[in-house]
């Protein structure tokens, strides 16, 4: 009896340890914990950066080596930027950028090509891109004001950035100025010029809006304009600077260039024979011709030494002697542009020093160069001389309120920086 009542109750506890659980019919779910969430910085390709700039006889192959980059990379990215830009063309001072991720694989490349644009190659799906991008200026109008002493360039004041300046000046009224001669002590200059920013940072100039230059007593005034599409510089009549002749055949900026590093001093002196204009230069300085023509005659020609003669539309002749040789090119029947450069002063021939002995004749018939008034080139359209006014008039105003000496004053409206849209 107790045998069977003590299987009895093990059969219930069976019984009740069975029917506590869930039944097999249902569905068992388990909960599982859910894992942290990534933070967004996780999720983000770690990179770091390579920035230097170029030194004298460096390359990117040095470059690569020196930080243990991938040079199997570097053959891909010359590859893709052969079209752009190729990488060997590197200049000393130049600065470069390189992105590489956390696997030491670079993620981009820029350089810096000049002043304007950069290369930038980026790493895409399908391998590399290169591309050109402009450099992103901030603009600000300047005005510029000094007064001549000695010489234009060191007028302008010092560095690399006033010298060319002062050499786009001088292109500019090339046609009315000859900058190696006619400048004074006291002549005055006044300039409505861009000026270009990185970072805050004063980089170089832009374009050259307007400029007056008093000369001996006379003002020349120049507004640059775009003519559809077309930009150049115009007088207060809207009458293009530009003409058929150069003033001189001697070019300041070739002059400046020429003698690069050196401060430069206005050493030419000039006197007027019965048939032409000599100019006392050093020998070698380099000779333009002063219009678009064809060369007739180039070779020596007794007491003139070398000598090159071109003939022009129109009847005018223009010849140049005691060359002390003649630009390579420079042959009869070759045609010539405006300020290409025909050969170099020297004193073959007659000459008792380093000069240049210029003459012109219209019609076969020998004319003072100095004093033929030359026609311009067009003049602003109709359509468009009511805005070229509008835009002379402000010009005007900013270089009425120049007082020399200034350098590189910014103009200001209130509290803010005038913009490139005036």
């Amino acid at each position: 009896m107790k045998k069977i009542i003590a299987g009895a109750v093990l059969l219930i506890a069976l019984f009740m340890a069975v029917s506590s659980q869930s039944p097999i019919s249902e569905k068992t779910e388990v909960s599982v914990p859910a894992k942290p969430a990534e933070s967004d910085n996780s999720k983000k390709t770690i990179l770091s950066e390579i920035k230097g700039s170029i030194k004298k006889g460096e390359t990117f192959f040095n470059i690569f080596k020196k930080y243990k980059l991938d040079i199997a990379e570097l053959f891909l990215i010359r590859e893709a930027a052969a079209d752009v830009h190729g990488l060997r063309a590197l200049h000393p001072g130049q600065q470069y950028k390189i992105t590489v991720d956390k696997n030491e694989k670079v993620s981009s490349l820029e350089y810096c090509i000049n002043d304007d644009s950069i290369l930038n190659i980026t790493r895409t799906g399908e391998g590399f891109q290169a591309r050109k991008i402009p450099v992103n200026y901030e603009k600000k109008i300047l005005q510029i004001g000094s007064v001549i002493k000695d010489n234009l360039i060191s007028s302008l004041g010092e560095g690399r950035e006033n010298l060319v300046l002062a050499l786009e000046l001088s292109d500019i009224f090339a046609w009315d100025i000859d900058f190696t001669t006619d400048i004074r002590n006291d002549d005055a200059v006044k300039i409505v010029v861009e000026g270009l920013y990185l970072d805050g940072q004063f980089k170089k100039y832009g374009d050259l809006l307007s400029a007056e230059f008093t000369n001996d007593g006379q003002v020349y005034k120049a507004y640059r304009f775009e003519n559809y599409g077309k930009s150049g510089y115009y007088d207060e009549t809207g009458k293009s600077f530009k003409k058929a002749f150069l003033k001189a055949p001697l070019n300041f900026r070739r002059i400046s260039s020429y003698y690069s590093g050196k401060r430069y001093h206005p050493v030419l002196r000039t006197y007027r024979p019965h048939h032409g204009v000599d100019y006392s230069a050093p020998a070698g300085t380099p000779v333009s011709a002063i219009g678009d023509g064809k060369i007739i005659f180039a070779g020596d020609k007794g007491g003139y030494g070398r000598l090159v003669g071109i003939r022009h539309p129109n009847g005018y002749e223009t010849f140049y002697g005691h060359l002390s040789r003649i630009d390579q090119g420079i042959r009869s029947g070759t045609k010539v542009d405006q300020g290409e450069i025909i050969g170099y002063v020297g004193s073959t021939g007659l000459a008792t020093g380093p000069h240049l002995h210029y003459e012109m004749k219209i019609n076969n018939r020998a004319v003072n160069p100095l004093s033929i008034k030359m026609p311009r080139a067009e003049s602003i359209p109709g359509k468009l001389i009511a805005e070229f006014k509008s835009f002379r008039d402000q010009m005007d105003t900013q270089l009425a309120s120049i007082k020399p000496p200034v350098f590189a004053f910014a103009v200001k409206t209130g509290d803010k920086q005038h913009s490139d849209s005036l």
